[in-house]
């Protein structure tokens, strides 16, 4: 009988060095709050040293309790926020704001509305400068790859918002970045449209091999989508445990490994990690 999950084959062979695309290294940040009802206002610590690589081919989620600073740490690696200690590094250089080597999926697509799913993925290749022509060629190459190379000619109004997003994700992959950064990019969707849209995302980093790292609040898709698990604690935000996965790359759908009590376990763990994440002193 068939196994609802194909484990990872274990390999003989000496394991190969990996290559770190991302480097997250002692981050921290302190926000200045302002003071209520004429009271002083004071720091509110929001990461501290947070630490971790994320590795070439790899797909990598943050996962924690609300306010543990999972957008915080993104916005930093895209260069969006400033940090107050630490570094970070995209191919062994090190960062200090946003750049081509990294591409920026939002929890919305935010799309320009005047312009056509084409012209919405042409948009960074417009501001580098590329040419007419191979930027539109480069952008229905792009739409066809997230499955949407028939509405290239359609404005935003007249898709769905799962397509909506497709189209952020091709705009974000249109400049060729080392890295992925996705923040709850399906949290708005149905929970159809958004399990459609996990199994094509799977599809869409085999095809490209891009690394990934993915900001989500559910258990279920942080399982499905990635190699490693990151949980964060709160108060401030902490690296609790890192969890590797041990499931293939060819996974079947969420429902059906849902059953799987490995996947049952992990869950089980994460959601305990979650549930007793004390404050940091």
């Amino acid at each position: 009988m068939k196994p609802s999950i194909v484990r990872k084959q274990e390999d003989m062979t000496e394991t190969p060095v990996r290559r770190a695309r991302l480097g997250v290294s002692k981050i921290s940040k302190t926000f200045r709050v302002r003071g209520l009802g004429g009271q002083p206002g004071g720091l509110l610590p929001v990461l501290r040293d947070i630490s971790f690589d994320v590795y070439e081919d790899e797909v990598v989620s943050l996962i924690g309790e609300s306010g543990c600073g999972k957008t915080t740490l993104l916005r930093i690696v895209q260069g969006l926020i400033r940090h107050d200690a630490g570094t970070i590094s995209v191919d062994g250089t090190e960062v200090h704001s946003p750049g081509r080597d990294r591409g920026f999926v939002f929890q919305q697509p935010s799309l320009l509305p005047w312009r056509t799913a084409r012209e919405n993925v042409e948009f960074g290749l417009e501001l580098q400068g590329m040419a007419a022509a191979q930027r539109a060629e480069k952008a229905k190459e792009l739409l066809k790859l997230v499955g949407l190379g028939h509405a290239a000619e359609q404005f935003p109004h007249q898709l769905s918002g799962g397509m909506q997003q497709r189209i952020g994700l091709a705009r974000a992959l249109a400049i060729d970045p080392s890295i992925l950064l996705m923040d709850e990019p399906f949290s708005a969707l149905d929970a159809q449209t958004r399990e459609v849209l996990q199994k094509e995302l799977l599809r869409i980093q085999a095809e490209t091999r891009k690394t990934i790292l993915f900001v989500t609040h559910d258990l279920d898709e942080a399982i499905y989508l990635s190699n490693r698990i990151i949980v964060l604690g709160a108060k401030p935000g902490r690296v609790k445990e890192v969890i590797e996965l041990p499931f293939s790359r060819e996974r079947p759908e969420l429902p059906e490994m849902r059953g799987d009590p490995t996947f049952q376990a992990i869950r089980a763990r994460i959601w305990e990690l979650i549930r007793s994440t004390p404050s940091a002193s």
